[in-house]
């Protein structure tokens, strides 16, 4: 792959962990288990309802149905703190794409320096696979005093912080589209990009851009639709509609995988409906909002609590079988089939 050695002397050591990280089925071994590990996985970011605080309560269950689809990797957004998740997660073969936010309350956040505690706390843990600094903060210098640079500083010293403690895992950061020339610039440690790419249902198109300016590696950190159609278009009706997730789904995940050698993998938004997002959390709303997302397919419009290819019951949409598909590279069989 382009680009796969990150840095020398760190970098080796980082494309070294991606290759002995190879994809490990719980109860199936095949060919595929000896190659470099490939993400496929989710966003996750559970909340229960009624709630707006995160839950590991159907962590159980959520796993069972990672496996089952075929994710080897999940994503979050805060660290997980709990040891015997981690553990769960580890024994599921999965790792974990730890998200750190720059001001989550002093929750291991990079604002307070206690980030650094999470990694030299778990840094050993198996279900690690990487740390992920800030999600798509370029979207957001308000957040930084009204100056983006600001946020660019926090990142390249978080990264050599890291890099300091933990010589084996790579440091990743989630960025909105295409890095421009500051953010690589003030980038230039970072081990692995994240991407969060909102291109209709084209975010491979990103893929060449890529190519055209940077050397290294890169994944999928979010891609996806929701479930909801503002307006009637696209043939899709307007309303609830799992037809126009599952169909947009097909064919991001399709055209990802198709270049599977030129990034990383891929991580979709999100595993399971979030009602905490747009209203009240004891029911579903429509709405919300998001930056940059007028890409949403197929009405352009993120509703933020549709966008789970499982629902907050844990019942699969019509998109989760196009996951385990292609996930899988097993059919799914319709009812009129079985």
């Amino acid at each position: 792959m382009k680009g796969l050695y990150l840095r020398f002397g760190f970098s080796v050591l980082a494309a070294g962990f991606f290759a002995a990280c190879a994809v490990e089925p719980v109860e199936e071994t095949t060919a595929e288990n000896n190659a470099p590990m490939y993400m496929k996985g989710v966003c996750y970011h559970p909340v229960a309802k009624g709630d707006t605080m995160r839950s590991f309560d159907r962590i159980d269950e959520d796993l069972a149905l990672m496996v089952d689809a075929g994710m080897n990797t999940i994503r979050t957004y805060a660290p997980i703190e709990e040891v015997e998740v981690l553990d769960k997660i580890a024994e599921k073969g999965m790792k974990v794409v730890v998200g750190f936010g720059y001001n989550q309350n002093g929750f291991y956040d990079l604002l307070s320096g206690s980030y650094l505690e999470y990694v030299e706390r778990f840094k050993d843990h198996e279900a690690i696979l990487m740390w992920e600094l800030g999600n798509e903060y370029n979207y957001h210098p308000e957040w930084f005093e009204g100056d983006i640079m600001n946020w660019y500083t926090t990142l390249k010293q978080a990264v050599d912080a890291i890099h300091a403690l933990d010589s084996v895992h790579p440091v990743a950061t989630a960025h909105g589209e295409l890095p421009d020339s500051l953010a690589f610039h003030m980038g230039a440690e970072v081990d692995i990009w994240g991407l969060n790419v909102y291109r209709w249902d084209q975010p491979a198109t990103i893929i060449d851009e890529w190519n055209a300016v940077s050397d290294k590696p890169f994944y999928f950190s979010e891609v996806g639709a929701d479930s909801y159609m503002r307006i009637a278009d696209a043939g899709f009706a307007q309303g609830p509609n799992e037809d126009a997730q599952a169909v947009a789904l097909d064919t991001i995940i399709d055209q990802i995988l198709a270049r599977q050698s030129e990034n990383h993998g891929l991580l979709l938004f999100s595993f399971t409906d979030g009602w905490w997002k747009a209203g009240n959390p004891d029911k579903q709303d429509i709405g919300g909002w998001a930056p940059k997302s007028s890409g949403v397919p197929y009405d352009g419009a993120p509703n933020e609590e549709y966008w789970g290819i499982v629902d907050i019951d844990r019942q699969p949409k019509k998109g989760w079988g196009v996951v385990v598909e292609h996930f899988t590279k097993k059919k799914q069989l319709k009812e009129d089939e079985i």
